[in-house]
């Protein structure tokens, strides 16, 4: 059995059973990755896939644990080279955040700077999408851990870690007439078309659920999930937006008035997540710690040895750690 023969399940089953776009996603010929498949099936004795002639239907039962296992051995493969890089140079190398627009905008510039600064060697990117689809990039290993939304703490495979609550804002143009109310209402709000975020973002569902609760249909006439677009269509008169707070500059965005909403919206948690069977570079952790400074290096090894972290205990544990700080 060799990897090579592991690296081509992995990338079929990741391309819907299609053993083309497997090739071209691993950058081999079709030929050669059917014949790896079908060695591996020979050298195990077992059907990994079901078959219509030489159509693959889907994972056999052997064939879903074998996957398993495939994965596991994949993982270890890669954490072996992680293990010896922390090791030998234990101040360079790679670091992928998968993120949401707002936190990659707004929350990490000042991380990422410092991180920089203190990590010259270590090539740092960022990979942009909704909450699904950063934890998705976790979960296949193309980044190494995500920062969005309480949306996306909904996989065993990933160890989830509270960071920090995000509150919201009305944004309005200068001169809108919202401002001018004692204290902002959803049935004055309801009264006005609304710009937010997409779908895919759990802001966009709590915002539909608070405006049910009291018998009220927004008129949410656009959805975009980049909130300086939002803001962009907000001066350009089309509605009022509902954002995360921290998207908002007082002194950058001038043309625009923003109006606590704290106490009509249920605030969005922000959470951290790394593959449960990574191996965690030691700068990796030093990056967490300076987006989320409650977050220590214990903490993050404790939730990863669990078998199936609880988010929302997590959160909870976060929120009593951040009280003691203050306190203190």
């Amino acid at each position: 059995m060799r990897l090579e023969q592991l690296r081509a399940l992995r990338e079929i089953v990741e391309q819907g059973c299609n053993v083309s776009r497997a090739a071209q996603a691993l950058n081999a010929a079709q030929p050669a990755l059917s014949r790896q498949l079908r060695s591996l099936e020979r050298e195990l004795g077992v059907a990994i896939f079901a078959r219509n002639r030489k159509r693959l239907l889907g994972l056999t039962p052997p064939g879903a644990a074998i996957l398993e296992i495939a994965r596991r051995m994949l993982d270890d493969a890669a954490n072996l080279g992680k293990v010896v890089a922390e090791f030998a140079a234990d101040s360079t190398g790679n670091l992928t955040v998968a993120t949401t627009h707002t936190q990659a905008r707004h929350a990490l510039p000042a991380v990422i700077r410092r991180f920089a600064q203190r990590y010259p060697q270590v090539r740092l990117m960022l990979r942009q999408g909704n909450p699904a689809e950063i934890m998705e990039l976790v979960r296949t290993g193309e980044a190494d851990l995500c920062i969005g939304s309480d949306s996306a703490a909904a996989s065993g495979e990933l160890a989830f870690f509270s960071c920090h609550e995000l509150q919201r804002v009305v944004l309005v143009p200068r001169g809108h007439p919202l401002p001018g109310k004692r204290r902002l209402t959803l049935e004055a709000l309801a009264q006005y078309p609304i710009i937010t975020y997409d779908t895919p973002f759990i802001g966009r569902s709590r915002l539909v659920q608070a405006f049910r609760a009291r018998g009220l249909t927004p008129n949410i006439v656009l959805s975009a999930a980049d909130t300086d677009v939002i803001k962009a269509y907000v001066e350009s008169g089309l509605g009022v937006a509902i954002i995360a707070g921290m998207a908002f500059n007082a002194r950058r965005d001038r043309t625009l008035r923003a109006i606590d909403a704290s106490h009509l919206f249920e605030p969005n948690t922000i959470y951290l997540g790394i593959r449960r069977n990574d191996f965690v570079r030691g700068y990796t952790f030093d990056f967490i710690e300076l987006f989320a400074p409650h977050l220590k290096r214990a903490d993050i090894e404790r939730g990863l040895a669990m078998p199936h972290g609880d988010p929302q205990a997590s959160a909870a544990s976060a929120r009593r750690k951040r009280r003691s700080a203050m306190i203190k």
